[in-house]
Order: structure tokens, then sequence, then C-alpha cells
């Protein structure tokens, strides 16, 4: 631990150093969004990329992120240990995943750095490894009891009940659990559906299709750009499918780098994700997305980018590129867009129309920082339609210093007019609702 606060300080100082001659270097960059962003040309960074995280330093008594105009935000639970995901239960339950990057001997001076910072931010250490209920049973929107629900799970990360089954995202597969409704413990055995390679972007996120007869996984990539060889990446970087009933899992899409936060739009019942982009081609370059998923779509990494830009860094597959496909709505640099849930019209006052919420955990890799906030893209005839919108914003000081959270998985909130943001610096799960009740 010694030696990751040293290297964490000179870590902080040679990025420092990096930020300010990239800064120098690019000037200011509009921030790449919208349908048809203009991304900035690709200055790639060598083996000095840019480092900036800030430290990590929670939330003060009484303090609380900033609501958009009309909104109000409370803390729903807060004492957890690193909450990622959320999960609203047909009862009004809430459950929550609390894990955390760990693992993984650093092998270059870079890992090293990587750690370093990752640590000093709060976003690597010993997992917590467990999921747990949450109860608001007088419904006053502050969870009044807290239960260990699974424990011992290895990053668990996206959950789905369907039916008498409980389904958890382990880093290394899906794993299946009988449940009661109402039950604050489950006790019994894991049933392993999937069996994936773990470390990496170890999260794997799940959505049941509307029919309850699948799965859909999301499984980031082991690198930033397959600097280890495509081997490693196999079954990789990609959206899998699960049939429930044999069991049969198979790519659905691939060429997605980390793709975290799914959801169903309603009109075309088309399946959207969030995916975290490659790093080290500067601030804008390339941007982070919000996509609809095409079966059998192949999204371009590691061979290009937002289309078939390519990645000059990276071997080329020709063949590969000229099947890229665009992605449908930018949302800026290197934001870590993760959390993701579609909200209807109405839930929140003052957002009128149907939309996409986002989970932005904020950026390490640019000069000046982005994301740490919570947005909303609205959506008209099945489709993005409009500029984005914050919703909870405040999470970062405003030197870009220290964080006082940074929020991940999103949910609508069992009364369907509020919000839950899990917070994994804050270690608070967020309830968002309008400043005056609900008719």
């Amino acid at each position: 631990m010694v030696f990751y606060d040293v290297l964490a300080k000179v870590v902080a100082v040679v990025g420092a150093g990096a930020v300010k001659w990239r800064s120098l270097q690019d000037g200011a960059q509009s921030p790449a969004v919208g349908e048809a962003p203009q991304i900035p040309e690709a200055r790639p960074q060598g083996r000095i990329p840019t480092l900036k995280m800030p430290t990590a330093r929670g939330w003060a008594p009484g303090q609380l992120p900033t609501a958009a105009p009309g909104l109000k935000v409370n803390a729903f639970a807060s004492g957890l240990k690193h909450p990622r995901w959320i999960l609203v239960l047909p009862n009004g339950d809430v459950t929550v995943a609390e894990a955390l990057q760990s693992g993984g001997k650093p092998q270059t001076l870079f890992d090293h750095a990587m750690v370093a910072t990752m640590r000093r931010a709060a976003a690597f250490g010993e997992s917590p490894n467990r999921i747990t209920l949450l109860r608001d049973a007088d419904r006053d929107g502050v969870a009044e009891e807290r239960h260990v629900l699974l424990e011992n799970q290895r990053q668990p990360f996206g959950m789905a009940l369907l039916g008498d089954t409980f389904y958890v995202g382990n880093t290394d597969g899906v794993m299946a659990f009988a449940y009661t409704e109402g039950s604050t413990r489950i006790s019994a055995p894991a049933r392993r559906l999937t069996t994936f390679k773990p470390d990496g972007h170890w999260t794997r996120s799940l959505l049941p299709s509307a029919d309850g007869r699948r799965l859909y996984v999301g499984v980031g990539s082991l690198t930033n750009i397959a600097e280890g060889g495509m081997e490693v990446e196999e079954g990789r970087a990609c959206i899998y499918e699960l049939d429930l009933a044999t069991n049969d899992c198979r790519v659905f899409a691939s060429g997605l780098r980390n793709p975290v936060g799914m959801a169903w739009e309603p009109t075309t019942q088309r399946l959207w994700t969030v995916v975290n982009e490659r790093d080290g081609l500067g601030d804008e370059t390339p941007p982070d997305y919000l996509t609809s998923v095409a079966e059998g779509g192949f999204y371009g990494w590691p061979f290009c980018y937002w289309g078939q830009t390519v990645d000059d860094r990276v071997p080329q597959d020709a063949a590969k590129v000229a099947t890229a496909r665009t992605p449908d709505y930018a949302l800026g640099g290197h934001t870590a867009s993760l959390g993701l849930c579609w909200m209807p019209a109405g839930t929140l006052p003052g957002f009128d129309v149907d939309g996409m919420v986002i989970g932005q955990h904020g950026s390490w890799n640019r000069s000046t920082l982005s994301g740490y906030r919570v947005v909303f893209v609205p959506f008209a005839d099945g489709r993005p339609a409009g500029p984005v919108r914050d919703i909870l914003s405040g999470f970062l000081a405003p030197d870009e210093s220290v964080s006082y959270g940074r929020p991940v998985g999103v949910a609508i909130g069992p009364d369907a007019h509020s919000l839950l943001v899990a917070d994994d610096v804050g270690d608070v799960i967020w309830r968002v609702t309008g400043t005056s009740p609900s008719p």
C-alpha cells in the first residue's frame, strides 16, 4: 500500500504534466455529442497517456448532488460498499450489487500507474462481492431495512428476476438461484449457466427479453485496443444472447469495446446499449456512445471507431472494417457512460418526453474531466431526438481535484415517479423525485 501511495503521487505529477502539455497542443475541444458529432483527429498519446482522475472524497454530512430544476434528491440508502448496479423487484424491494475491480497482478509500469490512480479514486480494492436487498416498507423514499441477499459472489453486477429465478451476472459467468418473492436471503445453491473470462472490463450486465425467454449479457474487452492480441479477446467485447430454455449462448452483436447498460426502447422493441470507447487518442476521440444494437452487428472494436474511422495503432482487418456500423448517438469522449434505463414521459416533472437515462461514471483519460453526472437523452419515434439534459450533477469538485461521488447504475423507482442512482464513491443510492408530490 505504501508503494501505491507513493506511485499515486508520482503518477499525479507526471499526469499533470501530460495534461498541461496536451492542453497546449490541442486547445479546448467541443464535446463530441449527438447524432453527427465533430470528432477531432486522433492524437495517439504513446507511452505517457493522460492520467487525470480526481481523488475520491465522498459526501460531507448534508451535502447532496445537484438536481435539475424542479427535482430534488435524497439518500434512499447510504453506508453501502461500492454499490454499482440496481434492480427493482416487482414487490418494490431494491437489490444492489456491491462489487469493485480487484485482482489481476500489474505487469507493466503503466499497469502499476493505473492501479495507483484507481486506488486513489476508490475504483480498485477488495471487492464486497455481495448483493444487498433494500426495503422501503413505509414508502417514504428511504429504505429502513437492509439485508444481505447473496454473498461470496465473484464481482456481481447485472441482476434479473424472472418468475422464481434470480439471475446474477458475475464476472466469470451468469448464475441462477431459486427465489421466493419477498425473501430477504437466498440460500439455494447456485446453478451456473455460462462461463466468461474474468478481468479487464469485468462487469456483466443482464437484460431479460420482453417474453422472459432470453437474457442479454454485456461482456467487455480485456484490454484497450487488443494489445495482447485478438486470441485473448475471443468471446469478449460483445453482447451475448442466452436462451434460458436450452442454455444456448451466442454472440448477438460484437465489436463493442465495453457495452455496459442495456435497455429496451418500447416503440421499436429494439435493444440499446451504452459503450465505453478506447483510450489514448485525445480528449474527445473517440466519443463514448449510445446505440441501438442490431443482431449480428459489428461496431468496430478494435479496428475502427464511429463507423469506419481506422485506429492506426491496431493491426487491421479490412473486411471487418467494411462491415462496421456507425453508432446512433455520441455521448462525449471518455464520459464512462455505464448506467442505462428507459424513462417514460412524465416520470419526473419537466421531463415530458420519453428517453434514456444514463449514469456517467466519469473520465480519467482526458485533460478536462467529463461525465460525473446523470443525463437524459430524449427520444421520438424510437430514436434520440434532442440534446442531452442533466438530471443530477455536482459529483465533481469545481477544480476537478476530488469527486464526492460517481454515478453508475440507474433504475426507475418502485413508485414509477422516481429515479434511483447508484453512487460507488459516495456509497449511496440516490433517489430523484419532483419537488412537489406526484398526483
